[in-house]
């Protein structure tokens, strides 16, 4: 009676467990965002249209030519600044690495009171200029705008679905076919959807903007600036160009709520792909999991089965793995760089799940611009105790006696790689004139976080993890090293990586497209959902596969499991980059190395 009680109640906990797992997926789809508080306008107040750096598009034959943003008050552009000179805006450290430089504008909302036609300002730009603007248009770069925390975007149809959804941004201007000098888009038609309840109080719930070229003439004596020009603005090289900017405001209610504001800018995926990749990485976690079982249940039952056995000279004549038990606790060489990789990877796996996690609750709003970066770099320092505390206790366990040695190799190997790749891509990027180069105030900023608080994190870990009781083999180490024999060709070590590291990839290729896609295309990825379970198949995928191939290794009387084990596991990078390689002749064809 009692046993029955207690399956009803692991029954019902696993039925809960599963219901909370399917419940969380479906709910990946929704985006209500906790911790942003609307902003509440009523009738005739100020509402601030804020710019941030043009960035790159996918041009007229569908590829992407630059990977560079630039600044929107970068002179070579000649927009309109406003009085007193453009301000910035607050942005968090992830926004500014990711290379948002968001300043205010001169143009003029107020809420609910519509613009047929507003002059901004007149400039002129030069010949020289010219052929820069022209060229970042035939680039497909867009305009970046924000009003409220939104995006401004145009109405888009998804090819595949027929759904209509907003696309972020909008063009710098166009190109006909066979077209040689492009339209400049000098009139902004905006359009800003508000949600009311009381009809006092007013919400921003969308920003659209149709971008047009028109090649309006400056009337200084008229009492008010005509929009009606129909010839379009071209940017001819070699001799000034007088443009006129303009814009009007159209303020339009909707039945959209705040909280879902932002439903219409994360519709441009089709979930049904999603789901095929959840499916496909399910499949091979199953395959691989039935496969490591039988594997232990064969070996467990000959054991068993010879073990029973009256033979007692078949007890003595071992095999496989077996023959090598006193050689698999040998300490491998250069065990100092493999607890600092152990210990780095503790730290990168804590920084990922916690922020998986994060994102998963809802608190990284694309609201909050650059706060996915800001949780995990700040993460990532927070966990050096994690990488220090694992580092220092591996290489105990493996005899290492100097714990300033692995403190100074912790701290400064795997954080000093990434920082050593951070400022080369700063040097292309400054050498190129991108506003993306992070400034130096940031830099000094992320090197005072790495020094001020990861570096003492690491040296506490370290410390804990030096004085933490070893890892003891269970049985005694031989003194002499057995003889290993000569390995078949599908089990030395660049094979077998290579074996373990496609069925890895193979259960994340799909997720790692849209991924791409986001970070290349500057599109808003959002399906954390999806993302998580993806993040826990993959863990689980590596950690069976490892095992498996490192049962092969040592029934193969190959006793150097430990680097073999790192090998297998990382393979998958390779194929991560090789997939990066393919995307960038597929989607990208970028004219210079920076």
């Amino acid at each position: 009676m009692r046993l029955d009680r207690l399956n009803g109640r692991w029954r019902a906990t696993a039925l809960s467990i599963a219901a909370g797992l399917l419940a969380l997926v479906q709910q990946s789809s929704a985006f209500y965002l906790p911790g942003i508080a609307p902003h509440d306008y009523k009738y005739g107040d100020k509402v601030d249209l804020l710019v941030n750096s043009l960035t790159p598009s996918l041009n007229a034959d569908n590829k992407l030519e630059s990977v560079l943003s630039y600044n929107y008050y970068d002179e070579r552009f000649h927009f309109c600044r406003p009085e007193g000179g453009p301000k910035a805006a607050h942005e968090s450290l992830g926004s500014i690495l990711f290379g948002d430089r968001i300043y205010g504008s001169g143009f003029k909302l107020n809420m609910l009171k519509d613009n047929s036609c507003q002059m901004l300002c007149k400039q002129i730009i030069p010949g020289k200029d010219a052929p820069f603007i022209n060229d970042k248009i035939m680039k497909g770069y867009n305009y970046n705008w924000l009003i409220d925390g939104l995006p401004a975007a145009m109405v888009k149809v998804d090819d595949r679905t027929q759904q209509k959804f907003y696309s972020v941004g909008f063009g710098l201007g166009s190109e006909a076919l066979g077209q040689e000098v492009p339209y400049f888009n000098n009139h902004y038609d905006i359009t800003v959807q508000y949600h009311t309840v009381d009809s006092v109080h007013y919400r921003v719930v969308g920003v659209l903007v149709t971008p047009r070229s028109k090649n309006t003439k400056y009337e200084q004596d008229a009492p008010a600036q005509s929009c009606d020009a129909t010839e379009p603005m071209k940017l001819t090289p070699g001799s000034n160009n007088h443009v006129v900017f303009t814009y009007s405001v159209k303020w339009e209610m909707s039945d959209k709520s705040w909280a879902t504001r932002w439903d219409q800018y994360l519709q441009a995926i089709d979930p049904k792909i999603h789901w095929f990749s959840l499916i496909n990485s399910a499949v091979i976690v199953m395959f691989l999991s039935a496969m490591l079982g039988l594997i232990l249940m064969r070996a467990l039952h000959k054991d068993i089965a010879r073990y029973n056995a009256d033979d007692t000279e078949d007890l003595q004549e071992d095999f496989g793995w077996k023959l090598v038990h006193g050689d698999v606790f040998r300490p491998p060489q250069s065990f100092q760089y493999l607890a600092v990789l152990l210990g780095s990877g503790y730290q990168l796996f804590w920084m990922v799940l916690t922020t998986l996690v994060i994102a998963l609750l809802g608190f990284l709003s694309p609201s909050s611009r650059g706060s996915l970066t800001t949780a995990m770099l700040l993460l990532y320092i927070i966990f050096g105790f994690s990488a220090g505390f694992n580092s220092a206790h591996m290489y105990h366990s493996f005899g290492g006696k100097s714990l300033k040695r692995i403190v100074i190799m912790t701290t400064l190997f795997v954080p000093g790689v990434c920082w050593s790749l951070l400022m080369l891509i700063n040097l292309c990027l400054m050498a190129a004139n991108s506003s993306a180069a992070a400034p130096a105030g940031t830099l000094f900023g992320v090197m005072a976080l790495w020094f001020v608080i990861s570096i003492p994190l690491t040296i506490a870990g370290a410390y804990f993890g030096y004085k933490r009781k070893t890892l003891d083999p269970p049985v005694r180490v031989n003194q002499i090293p057995r003889q290993i024999p000569e390995q078949p060709w599908y089990l030395r070590p660049i094979p077998s990586a290579l074996m373990g590291g496609v069925l890895t990839f193979g259960a994340i290729f799909i997720e790692l497209y849209f991924i791409m896609n986001s970070i290349w295309f500057h599109k808003v990825y959002y399906v954390f959902g999806f993302l998580f379970l993806v993040f826990v198949i993959l863990v689980v995928t590596t950690a069976e596969v490892t095992v498996l191939l490192t049962y092969f290794h040592l029934c193969s009387e190959d006793y150097r499991w430990h680097w073999r084990s790192v090998y297998t596991a990382g393979a998958s990078a390779l194929y991560v980059f090789l997939y990066g390689v393919f995307f960038y002749f597929s989607r990208l064809r970028l004219a210079s190395f920076a």
